[in-house]
């Protein structure tokens, strides 16, 4: 259920973050905007109604939003409510449903995704978590990394904002290529955004 909260300092972004599962990008993000004067993390949005990303909403007191896939896809992809909470900038935070027309529409260059490889390697539809740092290993790739891009009405494939490149070393396992790439995300992600936000 959403439940919306005044915002008394009068943000000027409202950034909605949609994620699938833990919420590890979440809580970097949203301790990286806790006391910012600018931008609020105003809602956390998952498909997930047992996703650890909603404890984390509920710990730092942000509003969260369940989806279901009929109204997100077929409906009006829950405009209304993001309407509502004046959200004006969208992060996918491990998000795994492809984002509709209709969303795209509404926010037109306003959507932002990261991807754990290097693009366009290894992105499309079924290529997260551990399916791309298997194979990535598979192809004997020498290096990964993280991209940060806008998103369009394909799988990963807007246009690029960042990347940055991390080792795969002889003997990694997906746990471990897993783990730096997530040293990469949590360090570039937050700031990423917030360099969005002001150009």
């Amino acid at each position: 259920m959403l439940i919306l909260k005044t915002d008394p300092l009068n943000h000027k972004f409202n950034i909605a973050i949609f994620a699938s599962g833990t919420g590890t990008n979440a809580r970097k993000i949203i301790e990286h905007f806790i006391n910012h004067n600018s931008v609020k993390i105003a809602l956390v949005v998952s498909n997930k109604a047992d996703a650890g990303v909603l404890q984390i909403a509920k710990e730092f007191r942000i509003p969260s939003l369940i989806i279901e896939k009929e109204t997100f896809f077929r409906g009006n992809a829950y405009l209304n409510e993001l309407h509502a909470a004046q959200i004006n900038f969208i992060v996918l935070a491990g998000f795994l449903w492809k984002i509709p027309s209709a969303l795209i529409a509404a926010y037109p260059n306003k959507i932002i995704n990261i991807h754990p490889a290097l693009l366009p390697k290894y992105g499309g539809k079924g290529m997260y978590g551990h399916f791309v740092h298997e194979a990535v290993i598979d192809s004997k790739e020498k290096e990964s990394g993280i991209t940060i891009h806008y998103v369009d009405d394909k799988y990963d494939h807007g246009n690029i904002i960042f990347q940055t490149t991390c080792p795969v070393l002889p003997n990694d396992t997906p746990d471990d290529l897993a783990n730096r790439i997530h040293v990469l995300e949590h360090a570039h992600y937050p700031k990423i955004i917030e360099k969005c936000l002001s150009e």
